[in-house]
Parts: C-alpha cells; structure tokens; sequence
C-alpha cells in the first residue's frame, strides 16, 4: 500500500486569492486534514501572519489548482 502525502508544498506554484477583504498565498495543503497553510494580508496588503484554514473555505477556483480531481 502507498504511503500517502502527509502535506504538499504550493508556495512554488504562487497561487494567491481573496476573501472577505484578506489577500491570501497558499503555503502548503494537507490532504489528510483537509487544510491549507496560508500567508495572510490584510487590504492595506500588510503582513498578518501564516494562517491554517480549512479547504472548503476556499474559492472554488483554487480548489481545482490545489487538489485536481
């Protein structure tokens, strides 16, 4: 049997969205817990920190760059 990823690097890939006003880079994704590591800025595009949000809280175009299907 596979051992299965226990993350997946994505902060090569520069992959970068918005919600709610925060700007967000994708750092890594965690397919066993169904998370992303993000950098967060805020609308000023001040730094606010790295930030662990779940991945259906994410848009759906990213989803499909994050984890093709």
């Amino acid at each position: 049997m596979a051992k299965k990823k226990k993350s997946i690097e994505l902060s090569s890939k520069k992959i970068q969205f918005n919600v709610d006003k925060k700007s967000y880079k994708a750092i890594r994704y965690y397919p066993t817990a169904m998370t992303l590591d993000v950098m967060a800025y805020d609308e000023n595009g001040d730094k606010i920190g790295v930030q662990n949000i779940a991945f259906a809280h994410i848009p759906k175009e990213i989803k499909k760059i994050v984890k093709p299907t």
